[in-house]
């Protein structure tokens, strides 16, 4: 009698990996959120092409041109089956400012929503500062679904202060300086500073709230290790 050929076992095995490595797939990094670096770029050509052309022309030509160059970078975005979030984030913001420039008048209008956006976020993180509920620990945590276990211990808790102060001094100087050049008329400033006053500084914050992270991970770790050692038994 021939030997009958062993049943197919490896092809079920080898299908399982591809499976996990379906499953494991890297979860996208913050930049990538983002849009990656093109994203970074996008956002900013509106705000530059509103500040050229007002520059040239009227503020209304300025003011419909960066609103047709938004629209473009979405439907590009598209097309090429990018992450269209950043991308419709940014479309609405051009909408909100555009709103405001008709409503005023006036080309600053343009960069109002973004100075008193700053203004709310620096005073959201200071209040959670002052009440013992850091915003970069909540928002984090909430993300991640991670917990609030490190309101618990005043060490972790506090790397979550840290990074929240640094929030607090990026929104406030965003507001500060912005603000200024809004009363001092001065668009093309504005321009520049929304610009380099933005992802730089979002950038630095992230990164800080990113070592509170790991800081105060590492701490509830610790405790937690502690808790778990048995002691030892008196002789």
């Amino acid at each position: 009698m021939s030997e009958q050929p062993a049943p197919a076992v490896e092809s079920a095995t080898d299908a399982k990996p591809a499976e996990d490595d379906e499953q494991r797939k890297p979860t996208p990094t913050l930049l990538e959120q983002m849009g990656g670096i093109s994203g970074l770029i996008y956002s900013s050509v509106p705000i530059v092409v509103f500040v050229l052309a007002n520059y040239l022309f009227e503020w209304q030509v300025a003011l419909w041109a960066a609103v047709g160059v938004a629209v473009a970078i979405a439907v590009l975005r598209l097309v090429r089956r990018e992450p269209i979030q950043p991308a419709i984030s940014g479309l609405f913001g051009i909408a909100v400012a555009a709103f405001i420039t008709i409503r005023t008048g006036s080309a600053k209008g343009f960069f109002a929503f973004g100075i008193w956006s700053s203004l709310v976020y620096c005073g959201a993180f200071l209040v959670s500062a002052l009440v013992r509920w850091p915003l970069a620990g909540v928002i984090w945590s909430t993300l991640n679904n991670t917990g609030f276990k490190w309101r618990a211990d005043r060490s972790a808790r506090l790397y979550y202060d840290i990074a929240t102060l640094v929030w607090i001094l990026v929104f406030g100087s965003k507001f500060v300086v912005q603000q200024w050049l809004y009363d001092q008329n001065n668009v093309g400033l504005l321009g520049l500073a929304r610009i380099a006053m933005g992802y730089p500084l979002t950038a630095i914050a992230i990164a800080v709230t990113v070592w509170a992270v790991r800081k105060a991970d590492k701490r509830l770790a610790l405790l937690a290790a502690e808790e778990t050692t048995p002691e030892p038994e008196a002789a």
